[in-house]
């Protein structure tokens, strides 16, 4: 009979796991202590979560999901064990393709914001695998290039969801075939996860004789005291690491046999044999800091580069820390990633749109500053049609709450609090001008920005000006993109010389904007700038001192929906009348 009542508890186990509101509980904090065994490639994990009830109603079962090499060993609530069952449950948001997840039952409902502290404990392995991008048809040897986490006995890196669940997690499954849903699983758990914190004792057993440097991107400390950790007498490496929000920056550990180059913006830890490259992307850093400070202020603390011993392995960044290879002979390439990291280290904020979209703006920036504008606009312009398909890819479920909940201040697409906040600033700055928006980011202060309309009222107060069709438009919705054409465009022979061109310009998008208007003339062009709300006319007249050919509106400033009706030939002028 004891077997029969035991199956039953299983069966009803795994039968409420099919009905399992999996993102009801937030996990507000974690208390952990991480071993890590680089000679057996194995994890080892003891601590406590706290978990919130964030759904509407009373919750009784909890899904916690490991990385799908690590077991659950104990879990426990109040110093008893409760009722578990663990299976494996597919999702790509690990590099397995799957997760070890336990469906807990708890001895009492959880009512709406209701907390619940468990003790925990699991273990296993985690080598390198690429599971999930070889089932979708990736090449196994290119797949290593991106899913580069392990344990091992030379090099160790594992990062947090995304790529390896080695803290726990609770999420809906995930497919990398399935458009976006990795990211939007993701998206939604930093969401929930965006005010929970972690702390975590980690400690690295090693050779007594050669410790490797053992590193966690922990943003409670300044980037040069990451790698001073303790090391016990059996040669053990030990360190305690804080999270204020791992919604935000989700804890990683890194350990190899790593060399230091201390410069004054940047930490760089490299191999041996790589001290050359280490040595050029210092150099990066250098020439680039002076255009992150005079935007983006001093830099809070150092930046942490640390080197990925695939020379082809893809960069990954969290905060002001990146992995990245160190091998290359492209300035430029060093360059471009370091005012990147250097504004991460001088300007926070708790809204992607705004840390990650001045990043890439920061990029922009360096661009024009060494080869002009132009060259800055051909490197947004890169990044163009990734917005584009994006918004596209909204368009058949679009509504007026869609729209606002894949809003920048809300998004979880990368190609939107990335690329396309880069383009929000650069209107900005193209709006406003530098000295008004260099003077509304030294006002920014994180710890003050509690609403959505905090930044806009800071621009506001420098310019003088509405912004509330802007940030509407861009910010707060999500209305697409605009679609600029020209619909007439025709010249007037003046008495005293020249001519005068009248442009009307058509928006057949849902996005205003201010869009730049070029005359292109016999001896030149002049350009004047006019803005354009969605689905509105607006004209504009610009003065031609010699014949009018053709009118071109956007110079590639402002992401469009299609570039292929912006200009317009000019007929020959009309006679003064």
């Amino acid at each position: 009979m004891k077997v029969v009542r035991l199956l039953c508890v299983l069966v009803g186990l795994i039968v409420s796991s099919f009905a399992l509101d999996r993102e009801a509980f937030t996990f507000t904090k974690y208390d952990l202590s991480v071993r890590v065994e680089p000679e057996q490639q194995r994890l080892g994990v003891r601590g406590k979560i706290t978990l919130r009830n964030d759904s509407n109603a009373p919750q009784k079962n909890i899904a916690l999901q490991i990385s799908s090499t690590l077991d659950w060993t104990s879990i426990q609530a109040g110093g008893s064990d409760v009722q578990f069952v663990t299976h494996e449950y597919t999702s790509d948001i690990d590099h397995t393709g799957a997760l070890s997840e336990a469906i807990v039952t708890l001895s009492h409902e959880v009512a709406p914001k209701g907390v619940v502290e468990l003790e925990i404990g699991y273990e296993g392995v985690i080598p390198l695998d690429v599971t999930r991008l070889t089932r979708i048809g990736v090449p196994q040897e290119k797949a290593k290039h991106t899913d580069w986490d392990q344990i091992g006995k030379s090099f160790t890196a594992v990062r947090g969801i995304g790529y390896v669940v080695w803290y726990p997690v609770s999420s809906e499954s995930a497919d990398l075939s399935e458009g976006n849903t990795v990211f939007e699983t993701i998206g939604r758990w930093r969401s929930r996860e965006a005010d929970s914190s972690v702390e975590i004792n980690l400690c690295f057993s090693a050779s007594k004789s050669a410790p490797p440097v053992v590193m966690m991107n922990d943003p409670a400390h300044p980037a040069s005291s990451v790698g001073q950790v303790a090391t016990a007498g059996d040669g053990t490496v030990c360190g305690q690491h804080v999270y204020e929000s791992v919604g935000l920056v989700g804890p990683l550990f890194l350990g190899a046999d790593y060399s230091e180059l201390d410069e004054p913006s940047v930490e760089l830890r490299y191999l041996r044999e790589h001290k050359s490259g280490a040595e050029n992307y210092a150099l990066a850093a250098a020439l680039v800091a002076p255009t992150v400070s005079e935007w983006f202020g001093t830099p809070r603390q150092k930046a942490e580069t640390v080197e990925l011993p695939d020379p082809e392995a893809s960069p990954f960044e969290s905060g002001p820390m990146l992995l990245t290879p160190l091998t290359s002979t492209n300035s430029t390439l060093y360059e471009m990633s370091a005012v990147h990291q250097l504004t991460h280290a001088a300007f926070f904020s708790p809204r992607l749109w705004i840390y990650e979209g001045l990043a890439h703006f920061a990029q922009a920036l360096e661009q024009e500053q060494q080869n002009g504008r132009q060259s800055a606009l051909d490197f947004m312009g890169r990044q163009r049609s990734a917005i584009a398909d994006a918004e596209k890819a909204l368009l058949p479920a679009r509504t007026q709450n869609e729209a606002a909940d894949e809003s920048l201040i809300n998004t979880s697409v990368e190609e939107f609090y990335r690329s396309k906040a880069m383009y929000v600033w650069w209107m900005l700055r193209d709006m406003i001008g530098d000295a008004a928006l260099k003077k509304s980011l030294a006002a920014y202060h994180a710890d003050q920005d509690k609403e959505s309309a905090y930044l806009q009222r800071l621009i506001e107060a420098q310019t003088h000006r509405d912004l509330e069709w802007f940030f509407d438009d861009w910010v707060y919705r999500d209305r697409g993109l605009p679609d600029f054409h020209i619909v007439t465009a025709y010249a007037r022979t003046k008495v005293e010389g020249g001519s005068m061109v009248t442009v009307t310009i058509e928006n057949l998008g849902d996005t205003g904007a201010e869009v730049p208007v070029t005359l292109r003339m016999e001896d030149g062009e002049v350009t004047k700038r006019i803005e354009v709300r969605g689905k509105s006319k607006a004209a504009v007249r610009i003065d031609a001192s010699s014949t009018p050919l053709e009118v071109v509106v956007n110079d590639g400033s402002v992401p469009e929906r299609s570039t292929s009706n912006n200009i317009f030939k000019i007929p020959p002028p009309d006679d003064a009348k």
